[in-house]
């Protein structure tokens, strides 16, 4: 059966309860050709897309696990793009801006439009973040007073930024995908005062080491086997290595 999303009109109030938190994930639909193309190779295009869908479902099923009523998406392209992959209590809202800084600025400020409280930004590259991290990130936002929430990334980024009203700065003169992303965003906030909260650090899969580190985490030895963590991207991982051969991203026994 095929999901049907609501899409939010950033320019008309929502039904929304003027207290909850927007989980909104920055997505671009999962095309071959046009996602995770720094994994190609090893992957192939078509391998590519659906592993980033598969990103999606984990995070997704994280954000639904931690408070699913919450949950909505920015997305880059139509509606149908998503059908099957985020669930359907999931809103979509268009993302506007031409550089990434300007989306994220507008995603925000869409987001209060329409009537949350409160707004994290989330990336679509991070699927082994726990649903912990997640609620955690809602009831810091939730405490009295002006704060930052920050999810840091081992690259020197952040996979989630959690604010309680737009701050544009937070989002100006950052220099996007570099390790210099999360130090420019500290001293952004030092700059306006906001007081800032970290969450425990995750990860980027977008390039072959951490595609390397992923695999080992999620079909290693000692790896997170059982707990839950991202069961989408391990079936799909494992499938692809048993099909291709091992070798061709990384040893499942290493």
């Amino acid at each position: 059966m095929t999901t049907v999303h609501r899409v939010l009109d950033s320019n008309k109030p929502a039904d929304i309860d003027g207290v909850s938190c927007a989980l909104a994930v920055m997505t671009k639909a999962p095309r071959a050709g046009e996602v995770k193309t720094r994994l190609v190779p090893p992957l192939t295009h078509d391998e590519a897309a659906q592993l980033n869908s598969s990103f999606l479902r984990d995070i997704a099923a994280a954000i639904a696990a931690a408070i699913g009523e919450t949950a909505r998406s920015c997305s880059r392209r139509p509606v149908a793009a998503y059908e099957n992959i985020l669930p359907e209590e999931f809103f979509l809202i268009a993302q506007r801006g031409h550089n990434f800084g300007d989306r994220l600025i507008f995603a925000a400020k869409d987001l209060f439009k329409v009537g949350f409280a409160s707004v994290c930004l989330i990336n679509s590259d991070s699927p082994t973040v726990p649903a912990e991290n997640f609620s955690q990130a809602v009831e810091l936002l939730q405490l009295p007073g002006d704060r930052i929430v920050l999810g840091p990334s081992d690259d020197g980024g952040y996979y989630l930024i959690g604010l309680k009203k737009l701050h544009r700065e937070m989002f100006e003169r950052i220099d996007w995908s570099t390790e210099r992303v999360l130090d420019q965003t500290l001293q952004r906030a030092a700059q306006i005062g906001a007081e800032v909260k970290l969450l425990p650090a995750g990860y980027d899969v977008d390039d072959f080491a951490t595609l390397e580190r992923l695999c080992s985490e999620l079909l290693g030895e000692n790896s997170y086997r059982g707990c839950g963590i991202a069961p989408n991207t391990r079936k799909l991982l494992a499938a692809i290595i048993k099909q291709e051969g091992r070798g061709r991203i990384w040893p499942v026994g290493k």
